[in-house]
């Protein structure tokens, strides 16, 4: 089983470094998995590297 740490925003924010609208973006767009618990978002703590593999795996096959 996959980690079960949840990030928040900001910490996403920090691991991509990039902005706020941006990972809002990618969870609008689904390139992030997120839940939500009340009114907070969380993010699966695998899913930024997730990402990052699959767009330089994107980037390699261009």
């Amino acid at each position: 089983m996959r980690d079960s740490e949840l990030l928040t925003v900001p910490e996403v924010m920090a691991r991509l470094k990039v902005g706020r609208s941006a990972v809002y973006d990618l969870l609008r767009s689904r390139q992030l998995a997120s839940i939500t618990i009340g009114r907070a978002r969380r993010i699966p703590a695998h899913v930024p590297a997730d990402f990052i593999h699959t767009r330089l795996d994107q980037e390699a096959a261009a």
